[in-house]
């Protein structure tokens, strides 16, 4: 059975779901689009300024158009439920807290650098999305969150993957042929 044309990956931030999609993108040929690109509008520093729904809509919808084979990393819980039905399958990415902020923490300091720092221009909002991401596995449903996320993988209508634990992205790529018979 081949991959899948239409894959979408999900999880909290830091968990693994951009690396995961690139690298079925790069073995695959899928165009891998990120969440991230739609739901945010490009400003110096990034992460700022939310795009509004009906725009990201639009915006995600032409770019699934665009391609016959892609790879969707991101959640979109909420302003992208749209999307369901296009999905053929769905990889949920959950690592335990401890490791998925020891990444969030390497990752923004490689984004930013010493802009995280104290005193430095990125601090505070270094400090809120620390604070944010930390919530995700205690979280209620009003934010993304561990039960956002089991929440919505009962609405999608394609088969669900769910990865736990901590692995390399070949360890992941081999636990989903395993249990697919994609042959990745």
């Amino acid at each position: 059975m081949p991959l899948p044309d239409r894959i979408h990956i999900f999880g909290a931030s830091g968990s693994g779901t951009s690396t995961l999609a690139a690298a079925i993108a790069a073995r695959f040929g899928h165009c891998h689009l990120d969440v991230d690109h739609y739901f945010w509008i490009p400003t110096n520093p990034p992460f700022t300024t939310i795009r509004e729904v009906p725009a990201r809509r639009a915006m995600l919808a032409d770019a699934l158009d665009a391609h016959l084979r892609w790879v969707l990393s991101g959640s979109l819980c909420g302003w992208g439920d749209i999307f369901i039905p296009r999905f053929e399958l769905a990889i949920f990415l959950h690592i335990p807290h401890d490791v998925r902020m020891a990444r969030l923490m390497r990752r923004e300091r490689e984004r930013y650098g010493d802009a995280i720092d104290e005193g430095g221009a990125m601090r505070k909002k270094h400090l809120e999305f620390i604070e944010w991401a930390s919530k995700y596995d205690s979280a209620d449903e009003s934010m993304r969150s561990l039960r956002l996320h089991e929440k919505w993988m009962t609405m999608l209508s394609c088969r669900c993957i769910r990865l736990d634990g901590d692995r390399t992205t070949e360890e992941r790529l081999a636990v989903l042929s395993s249990r697919t018979n994609f042959g990745l």
